[in-house]
């Protein structure tokens, strides 16, 4: 019975530690994801800009 609950525990604490690291991993994906999504964001309003500059007198679309 002892010997069956170590083995318990052993598969918990491997499995803990696997989903330990697989978040961790998520965390880092998440992370980047989101730099990319600021970056991507700041682009397109410097883009925004330049072609406002370019062209003042275009109106922008009515979905924009």
């Amino acid at each position: 019975m002892l010997e069956e609950l170590q083995e318990r525990v052993t598969e918990l604490e491997i499995r803990f530690s696997h989903q330990t690291q697989l978040l961790d991993e998520l965390n880092e994906v998440m992370t980047d994801c989101n730099q990319r999504i600021v970056a991507l964001t700041k682009e397109n309003q410097r883009l925004r800009a330049t072609v406002n500059t370019l062209s003042p007198s275009l109106d922008e679309s009515p979905d924009e």
